[in-house]
């Protein structure tokens, strides 16, 4: 399996670049995470996940986003929510996750339709549509993260997600904990 790197620089900012490679099918489950983020001190973040996005999703999306974001973000927002991720009071709807292996692990990608909200933030600059939280977690189920609150999403020519965030935020998220993982009945 060819390792794909999870971040590098461009224009100043930081993109991280997400391999959709080949992963397990979508299993219908609730798997929740806990997080801290170091924002304004230790800051808890959840990330529930009640469904994952299947392999046919994941191409609808693919092709939604070499149309544009536009396009890519209207069908996020016609879909379902397949989870939330919640920083202190605020909540935000995931539209996208998807699960898969990794070298150490696996990786969960979660992309919301919308920036994640994050205490007394500034409102994004224009164009950074979507949230994004990356997550690689070892066998037991422990890891680390990236939060980025606003970000532009492309797909590169292998497949992979290109993201550019807004202002080069990127908020690292530690102590990351699968905390339960049930199929519903």
């Amino acid at each position: 399996m060819r390792s794909i790197p999870l971040s590098r620089a461009t224009r100043g900012g930081l993109s991280v670049v997400l391999a959709l490679a080949c992963a397990p099918p979508a299993h219908a489950q609730v798997e929740s995470f806990a997080a801290v983020a170091n924002v304004a001190g230790e800051t808890p973040v959840t990330v529930l996940v009640q469904r994952y996005t299947s392999d046919r999703e994941r191409k609808t999306l693919i092709e939604a986003l070499k149309k544009g974001s536009g396009t890519a973000r209207a069908l996020l927002m016609k879909g379902p929510d397949l989870g939330s991720i919640q920083i202190g009071e605020h909540r935000t709807a995931i539209k996208y996750v998807y699960a898969r292996p990794a070298v150490a692990g696996r990786q969960v990608t979660a992309v919301t339709a919308a920036p994640i909200v994050m205490g007394d933030q500034k409102r994004p600059t224009a164009g950074y549509d979507f949230g994004l939280v990356l997550l690689d977690l070892d066998p037991s189920g422990r890891g680390r993260g990236d939060l980025v609150p606003a970000t532009k999403i492309r797909v590169l020519e292998d497949g992979a997600f290109e993201t550019e965030n807004d202002n080069g935020v990127v908020v690292h998220l530690s102590n990351v904990t699968a905390v339960k993982r049930t199929e519903p009945r």
